[in-house]
């Protein structure tokens, strides 16, 4: 397990880490290896199943924290995922306090949760399984993503609830959530990403976020996120393209 990502974590350093959205094991070790802290694999928006997840892992390494993005609020999900041996998951979509007792419930072995035992790739198919339930309920981050006003307002009841890693938010559904879907530099929609963190930094949570380019995760840094994700796999690429080709043909 990665203890020491947990620790940053929790210690609220700055980890940059990238979306990775293509079911390619190549480019995942190509990224763990280009001086991220961390990356955020997501099943939400893309087609990768857990079969391509667990093949990224293994790729990068046990040694290199990935959080997974599930597909969607969903017990089964989420067991499979963290069966494959993430360092945590990320949870899209979530606005309730209820919601959050649900996935704390879901990600955690008896008596603090209902998660099943199985053996899996987590516990080295069962060589290590006692080892790894004794320390996955503290070891493994479960960060519910912020992503609609209803969740804004009811973050303060939120952080109250024991066991949460991070808070993290997603700007661009924030958005259109108050009727300016992809504006996330309106006021609002930035009062909004501000709100988040003052009301998580009271109570020492961590708050993380997305961007699509470092111009538009400096702000978020500069008040305190500290879990961010900036860019993706497709987006590098594109843009080491881009660049090289318009410097050729200048």
């Amino acid at each position: 397990m990665n203890e020491a990502f947990l620790h940053r974590l929790r210690n609220n350093d700055l980890l940059l880490g990238t979306i990775v959205t293509l079911p390619s094991p190549e480019m995942a070790e190509l990224l763990s290896q280009a001086g991220f802290d961390w990356l955020f694999i997501d099943m939400e928006h893309t087609s990768l199943g857990v079969k391509d997840v667990q093949r990224i892992l293994q790729a990068v390494g046990k040694e290199f924290p990935c959080l997974v993005r599930v597909p969607t609020m969903d017990e089964a999900w989420i067991k499979k995922v963290l069966e494959s041996g993430p360092a945590g998951i990320i949870v899209p979509h979530v606005n309730t306090p209820e919601e959050v007792e649900k996935i704390l419930r879901w990600s955690k072995y008896p008596p603090e949760g209902t998660r099943s035992i199985g053996i899996s790739r987590a516990q080295d198919y069962g060589l290590n399984l006692q080892e790894y339930m004794e320390k996955a309920n503290e070891m493994i981050a479960v960060v519910p993503q912020v992503e609609h006003i209803e969740a804004v307002k009811n973050l303060e009841s939120f952080v109250k609830i024991p066991g949460l890693s991070a808070i993290f938010v997603g700007p661009y559904d924030l958005s259109g959530s108050v009727g300016k879907l992809g504006k996330v530099k309106d006021p609002e929609v930035h009062g909004m990403i501000q709100n988040v963190q003052t009301i998580c930094s009271k109570t020492g949570i961590v708050t993380g976020i997305f961007g699509v380019d470092a111009e538009e995760v400096n702000p978020y840094i500069k008040i305190g996120y500290s879990l961010v994700a900036v860019g993706m796999d497709t987006s590098h690429v594109s843009k080491s393209v881009q660049q090289t080709l318009h410097a050729l043909r200048k």
